[in-house]
C-alpha cells in the first residue's frame, strides 16, 4: 500500500513510512495512492466472521506488499479482542454500536489498531518511537491502556491543567510505565499550540522518532474503514436494498474511513451527517465544501495536534465533485432537535444516546423522509457509551444509563504531584522530557 500527500501526489511513502513519520513535510496529510478492490474478500465474509478477522483480511489485502499474512493477522488478533455491535431497532434501520471497547469511547478501536501496528513495525526494524499528543482526557486514557506492557512505544501526553483523566500510577514512566503526563497552566489551544511547533521542526520529530495517536496518524484513522465492512457483514443477509450510514461529523475522519470503504467495493449507498460549517448543504439542498474555496497551497499546514480530515475528503471528490453530492447527505439540526432525539431514541428504542448520536438520528430521519426505495436501510452509527455523556442524559431524560467498570474508571480524575509547566516555556521543557525519554529508550 502507497500513500501520497494530500499537497504533493509525488511525496509517495510506504505505510510504515507514513506511520512512523506521520506528517508529509509539505504541510498535507496522507491518504491511499490507490484505490484497492476488496470485493472477494467482503463478499466472503458473513455474520459469523469476527471483527479481528475483518481487520486482519482486509489489512492483508491493503498492504500485503509490507507485511505478511501472519503479521496481518496478528496486529489485528493483538488490537481486538473487543469488537463492535450492530442492532435492529426497526424494520431497515440498525444502530452500529462503536463503544464496545475497555473505556467506551469510539477511539479504543483506531488507537488499539495503531500501537499494535507501531509495536509490530518497531519490533521488526529494532526501532523506538514516541508518540507526542494532546489530550483532554479520552485519547490519553485510551492510549494509556493501550500502551501497558509495550517494549518500544513511549508516550508523551501534554494536557490544560487538571484535565487528565484515566490514568493510573503504573501508567506512567517514573512508575515503569510507558506515558510521560505533562500539565501545561494554559488552555488546550496552548497545548496544541506547544505540539505544533515541535512537529513543525523536521530535525526533531526525526532524532526522536516523534509521531501522533490521533487521527492525523493514517494509521489511526485506516482501521476505522473496518467499521463498515463489520456492519455490512452483519446485515447482507437480511438487507436487500441500499445502505445508508447516517454519523456525527466529528473532525470527519469517520466519514473519510467510510469513503475509503466505498472506494475499496464495499457496498454503500451514502453517508448521512448533521450538517457543520464546513460541510454543510448550499441552496439546492446538496453537499458543500466551504473549504474547498481556498487553494490547498495557501493554506497553512495541517495541525499535528488537533486534526481536521477536510482535506483527506477533499481529496476522495477530487477528481469528480459531482460524485459528492450523490455520496455525502448533510442535514441541518438545531439545538431543539437534538434534546428531543434523545427522548424519541429511548422512548421509541429504550436507547440512551448522546448528543452526537442525537444529532446524527435527526439527520437520519430527515434523509429517510426522501428515500423512495423502501428496500433501503440506514445504520445509526453511535461512537461513545452514552454514560461518557451522563450529563447530558440525564437532563433530556431524567436518568442515567449505567456505567459500565471501564468507562468509570476511563473518566476518574488523575492528578500528578508535579506542578505545570509555564506556558511560557513549555516548549523548551517538553523538548527536554522528550530527549530523556529518547535517551531511555535506546540505553
Amino acid at each position: 500500500m502507497h500513500l501520497i500527500s494530500t499537497r504533493n501526489s509525488d511525496n509517495v511513502v510506504t505505510f510504515e513510512q507514513a506511520v512512523l513519520d506521520c506528517m508529509p513535510k509539505d504541510g498535507g496529510l496522507y491518504v491511499p495512492a490507490d484505490d484497492a478492490d476488496l470485493r472477494r474478500w467482503i463478499l466472503y465474509i458473513d455474520g459469523k466472521t469476527s471483527f479481528a478477522s475483518i481487520a486482519g483480511a482486509l489489512t492483508s489485502a491493503l498492504i500485503n506488499d509490507e507485511f505478511s499474512p501472519i503479521i496481518c493477522e496478528t496486529i489485528a488478533t493483538r488490537a481486538f479482542p473487543f469488537e463492535p455491535v450492530v442492532k435492529k431497532l426497526e424494520d431497515n434501520f440498525y444502530m452500529l454500536e462503536l463503544f464496545h471497547g475497555p473505556t467506551g469511547s469510539h477511539k479504543d478501536f483506531g488507537i488499539s489498531y495503531l500501537v499494535s501496528c507501531v509495536e509490530t513495525i518497531l519490533t521488526l526494524e529494532n526501532k523506538h518511537a514516541i508518540f507526542l499528543d494532546v489530550t483532554n482526557g479520552e485519547l490519553g486514557s485510551c492510549l494509556a491502556r493501550e500502551l501497558r506492557g509495550k517494549k518500544r512505544i513511549k508516550a508523551v501526553l501534554v494536557y490544560p491543567e487538571g484535565s487528565l483523566r484515566g490514568l493510573e500510577d503504573r501508567d506512567l514512566v517514573e512508575n515503569g510505565g510507558n506515558i510521560c503526563a505533562v500539565e501545561v497552566d494554559g488552555t488546550e489551544d496552548d497545548c496544541h499550540e506547544i505540539v505544533k511547533q515541535i512537529f513543525a521542526d523536521r530535525e526533531i520529530v526525526k532524532k526522536y522518532g516523534l509521531t501522533v495517536a490521533n487521527t492525523a496518524n493514517i494509521g489511526r484513522l485506516f482501521p476505522q474503514a473496518f467499521f463498515y465492512t463489520f456492519a455490512f457483514s452483519r446485515l447482507k443477509a437480511s438487507v436487500y436494498g441500499d445502505i445508508y450510514y447516517s454519523l456525527a461529523a466529528g473532525n470527519y475522519s469517520n466519514v473519510v474511513a467510510g469513503l475509503y470503504s466505498w472506494k475499496y467495493s464495499l457496498p454503500v449507498k451514502g453517508f448521512i451527517i448533521p450538517a457543520t460549517d464546513s460541510l454543510t448543504v448550499d441552496v439546492m439542498g446538496n453537499c458543500q465544501l466551504l473549504d474547498s474555496v481556498v487553494p490547498v497551497e495557501k493554506r497553512l499546514p495541517a495541525n499535528p495536534a488537533s486534526p481536521s480530515n477536510i482535506e483527506r475528503l477533499e481529496n476522495v471528490f477530487k477528481a469528480n465533485s459531482l460524485m459528492m453530492k450523490n455520496l455525502i447527505f448533510p442535514a441541518n439540526v438545531s439545538e431543539n432537535e437534538i434534546e428531543d432525539a434523545c427522548k424519541e431514541l429511548f422512548m421509541k428504542y429504550h436507547v440512551f444516546a448522546d448528543k452526537s448520536t442525537c444529532k446524527a438520528y435527526i439527520a437520519a430521519r430527515k434523509h429517510m423522509g426522501k428515500m423512495e426505495d423502501d428496500d433501503c436501510a440506514t445504520v445509526l452509527v453511535a461512537r461513545d457509551d452514552p454514560a461518557l455523556s451522563a450529563d447530558f442524559v440525564k437532563r433530556c431524560l431524567g436518568e442515567e444509563p449505567e456505567m459500565k467498570e471501564g468507562v468509570a474508571l476511563a473518566l476518574k480524575p488523575y492528578k500528578q504531584s508535579k506542578a505545570p509547566l509555564s506556558v511560557y516555556d513549555a516548549f523548551d521543557s517538553l523538548i527536554s522530557i522528550i530527549e530523556d525519554l529518547h535517551a531511555s529508550q535506546i540505553s
